[in-house]
């Protein structure tokens, strides 16, 4: 800094000190910088560039973490600029009462190294107090034989600024009596009094009134004004007299209230009342509070504890009256005298924040001061270190003392140190006090993180839910912060590396390997992976630990049949046992296998449904289908066999297969049993049921319905002619269209009535037809005696019409075939359309020259592997197929059926 003395200003304007100031402090001040500052700044004012006049840069002001250090922030330092900025309002007049002088005395602090710097701050007075008087009205009485001359003390006004704008004069108003002069009194301050200029009568003017104004030297001026009001008594013309004009006094502090300080004394040669002396403080402000006069005696007594901290002096004026209004005055200095009641006080403004271990001896800890405010040796502190800590305490400057490293830290062994810090004072007796600071020693990465166990062995079961946990690891890091906090991830794995992040991943900071996806056991059994144990020291350390994932296996695979396999249209095909097979014979194999692995893969097969219980064994283990007996005569020729495929899981899951066995010797043997349906389910027995009673309803209903028709139109009718339909013979005329077996049909009762009508006349043909009428013959010679050809409706286009591709005999009208081959397949036909259409599944036309057949059977089987169904009666114009009166009689089911049988295809499936 030099040895001189730096002036700076506030921005909006520069205070020069007056030269006759700087004489005083050109010793104190050698050495600090010396700043000039109005008061009442507005806040946020510049009051100069700190950091410049310390020589200091601005960008170290945040790493050096410069600061005020001081009991009350007025100011604050703008780290971005250096400047020095008023942070509080500043007034003078509370910081510095009377004093011509104000200095602020501040305490810059800077770390990194640590330093203090002592600047001073000198508040100039500016002229916001206006002089104000203690009474704003004084009465004085005056005895008229007061000569003139005769000077009466007022008292003063009181202005709290300083210098050119403290009070400067009074002005009194106009009078013929009374003048004005202006006397120093007491120290500088200046006291107005009242000169009589004319003798008083007070026959003439018994009372005066005047007004004083008292005036400041600020500008612009201020000024205050009292009434002055002067009653003229009879006349007394001695005054009072004290003993001394001036009294000095010694007072210790700490004096309890109510001890004798002084008594005053004072005597007037009058006699009577105008002897009679009464006492009064002139100046009540700061006294009244401390002290407290005897107004008969003179005494004075201290009214509040009286404390050298806070004034060191006090100066008052005491005023003696008598009786007739005459007045004196007398001057009384007190000194108060210091006692050791104050207790040092330890105060640290800077504490490190981080103290390495690694820390070299000597370094700077903590800077601290200690305040005491008593004076002289009362004031005087020592400070020491009660522990026994590898630190010590190095003196600085004012009162300041650094706290250093004496010897190596170690916070593995002592992770903190508790100092305490003792200052003691000189006084008699000594007083002291401590201040603890606990210094927590920071830590440097001198240990790497270890794992809890070296390696890790974790059993997930397959399709676990994504985003599981399913493992977590951990690590420890002896050392604090950064140094020990611990970070996972993974950093080999003997997957692919594209395929690691989507299988697992880890929690950096809580170690939880967590499952990406769900995984599969048939896919991959296990896997390993290397996590690495991080801290964020610097420079990091790391460990390794490897986690070995062992993924188990669930059922989550139900058995899948390899054979039997379903045909391209889904239907199952059949195998074909001889009709001598003896017993355990191998029929078929059924062959599943499982994608699942261990008792979850042990297959084992179970008949769960058969046409012929005990017919057939099954394999539990092998799924060998072998005979269990020889096929009986009452045994069907065509069986069927539902077999369950379990595997060992818990729970278990299974597949089912569908075997059709026929015993033939041959194929062509074995196409009749197959074209059999098999016996539909109850509920779809009992569902068929219920139709047929409904269409035998409406078939009745249907029927008296028409009788009823044809009633009323015979009643109508008058001719004959309309009876005519019901003589013998006539029936014959239009022939029979339809074959007279009737009595192998599936519907209860034959049709025994045909009506037609056109517009020139009414046909009726009856047919009285019974069963017994008519005995069984070949429909193949009644078709060809007399075949009628069916109405339009049932015309077939030319891909539709039955037959081989080379029958073709049929016009294109779509007249009926007249062949016997083409009516056989007609016949062939028509059973197969009927027996799809009573399951719901199929109409007369099932396809292009396969008659559905294909759908039926399979691909393979086509219109010339159908037998000979002339022994099926069929109606043209109906779906409806009748029974086969020859199957009856071989004991056989019928044919087509009555539309219950199921098919050996998907709906057998279902």
């Amino acid at each position: 800094m030099g040895n001189r003395a730096k002036l700076r200003s506030s921005t909006w304007r520069r205070q020069v000190l007056f030269p006759f100031l700087l004489p005083l402090f050109s010793g104190a001040l050698s050495e600090q910088i010396l700043y000039s500052i109005p008061e009442e700044m507005a806040r946020g004012s510049v009051v100069g560039n700190l950091a410049e006049d310390l020589g200091l840069h601005v960008q170290d002001l945040l790493t050096r973490n410069l600061r005020i250090s001081a009991e009350k922030q007025y100011f604050t330092i703008d780290k971005e600029t250096g400047n020095l900025l008023v942070s509080d309002r500043i007034d003078r007049e509370s910081l510095c009462s009377q004093n011509p002088l104000c200095v602020l005395p501040l305490e810059i602090v800077a770390e990194n190294p640590l330093n203090v710097f002592h600047i001073n701050v000198m508040i100039d007075d500016i002229n916001d107090n206006p002089p104000h008087f203690p009474q704003n009205n004084i009465v004085l009485q005056i005895n008229e034989f007061v000569i003139p001359g005769t000077q009466f003390g007022l008292e003063s006004a009181i202005d709290a600024d300083v210098g050119p704008n403290s009070l400067q004069s009074y002005q009194l108003s106009y009078s013929e009596h009374f003048s004005l002069i202006v006397k120093d009194k007491t120290e500088g301050k200046n006291a107005p009094e009242l000169v009589l200029e004319k003798s008083l009568d007070r026959e003439q003017q018994s009372s005066h009134l005047l007004v004083l104004t008292a005036m400041d030297g600020g500008d612009p001026v201020r000024t205050s004004t009292t009434q002055i009001r002067i009653k003229v008594t009879d006349a007394n013309d001695n005054p009072p007299v004290f003993s001394q004009n001036v009294y000095k006094v010694s007072l210790r502090e700490n004096l309890p209230p109510g001890t004798s300080v002084l008594k005053v004394t004072a005597t007037d040669q009058d006699e009577g009342i105008n002897a009679e002396i009464t006492y009064s403080f002139k100046t009540l402000r700061d006294i009244g509070n401390k002290f407290m006069l005897d107004h008969q005696s003179g005494e004075i007594k201290s009214k509040d504890p009286i404390d050298f901290e806070i004034s060191s002096s006090y100066t008052m004026s005491i005023e003696a009256e008598d009786g007739g209004g005459m007045a004196a005055e007398c001057k009384i200095i007190l000194e108060i005298v210091d006692e050791n009641d104050n207790t040092p006080e330890v105060v640290f403004t800077s504490v490190s924040s981080s103290i390495t271990e690694d820390a070299e001896p000597g370094t700077v800890i903590a800077l601290f001061k200690t305040y005491d405010q008593d004076s002289g040796e009362n004031g005087e502190v020592t400070c020491l270190i009660e522990e026994k800590v590898p630190f010590r305490i190095v003196p600085s400057s004012n009162n300041y003392y650094k706290l250093v490293t004496d010897g190596a830290l170690d916070r593995e062994q002592t992770p903190e140190y508790n100092v305490t810090i003792t200052a003691t004072d000189r006084g008699k007796p000594p007083l002291s006090s401590s201040r603890s600071v606990t210094l927590h020693i920071g830590d440097i990465n001198d240990n790497a993180p270890v794992f809890h166990q070296a390696s890790y062995v974790v059993h997930v079961a397959e399709n676990n839910p994504p985003g599981a946990s399913i493992a977590q690891v951990s690590a420890s890091d002896p050392d604090l912060g950064p140094n020990g906090r611990v970070s996972y991830s993974i950093v080999a794995s003997d997957l692919e590396p594209r395929a690691l992040s989507s299988y697992v991943s880890v929690s950096a900071q809580s170690g939880m390997v967590f499952a990406q996806r769900a995984f599969d056991h048939e896919q991959l059994r296990a896997f390993e992976l290397t996590l690495q144990a991080r801290d964020q020291g610097s420079p990091a350390l790391s460990a390794n630990a490897s986690l070995r994932v062992l993924v188990g296996d669930r059922n989550d695979n139900a058995p899948r049949v390899l054979y039997p396999a379903l045909g391209p249209d889904g239907s199952a095909l059949f195998d074909t046992v001889p009709r001598a097979a003896q017993p355990g014979y191998l029929v078929t194999k059924v062959v599943a296998v499982d994608a699942d692995s261990g008792h979850n893969a042990w297959l084992s097969y179970h008949v769960l449904q058969a046409s012929e219980p005990g017919l057939f064994s099954l394999g539990l283990r092998t799924g060998e289908v072998r005979t269990a007996r020889a096929l009986g005569d009452r045994d069907a020729a065509r069986q069927r066999l539902l077999v369950a495929v379990r595997d060992g899981g818990q729970p278990p899951l299974s597949a089912t297969a569908t075997l059709l066995l026929v015993f033939a010797d041959s194929l062509q043997e074995a196409l009749p049993d197959l074209s059999d349906h098999p016996a539909p389910s109850e509920p779809q027995a009992e569902l068929q049921f219920y139709l047929v009673v409904a269409l035998a309803l409406i078939s009745v209903l249907f029927l008296l319905a028409v009788i009823l028709a044809i009633a009323l139109r015979l009643r109508r009718s008058s001719s004959p002619a309309a009876w005519g339909c019901f003589q013998p013979g006539l029936c014959s005329k239009t022939g029979t269209g339809v074959s007279p077996n009737y009595s192998e049909g599936t519907l209860p009762y034959s049709y025994n009535l045909y009506v037609a009508s056109d517009s020139q006349k009414t046909r009726c043909n009856f047919l009285t037809m019974t069963p017994e009428m008519v005995p069984p013959q070949d429909l193949s010679k009644e078709a060809s005696l007399v075949q009628a050809p069916p109405n339009t409706d049932w015309r077939f286009s030319q891909a539709q019409r039955p037959g081989t591709s080379s029958s073709q005999n049929g016009d294109e009208t779509g007249t009926w075939p007249n062949n016997q081959f083409d009516t056989e397949m007609l016949q062939a036909m028509i059973l197969a359309s009927a027996s799809e259409a009573a399951d719901g599944s199929s109409t007369l036309g099932g396809g292009a020259g396969t008659m559905g057949l294909s759908a039926r059977y399979g691909p393979q089987f086509t219109l010339q592997h159908v037998p000979d169904y002339r022994q099926n009666v069929y109606i043209p114009g109906s779906n409806a197929t009748l029974t086969n009166a020859a199957g009856k009689r071989d004991g056989k089911a019928p044919a087509g059926g009555n539309g219950n049988k199921k098919k050996s295809g998907k709906k057998e499936k279902k």
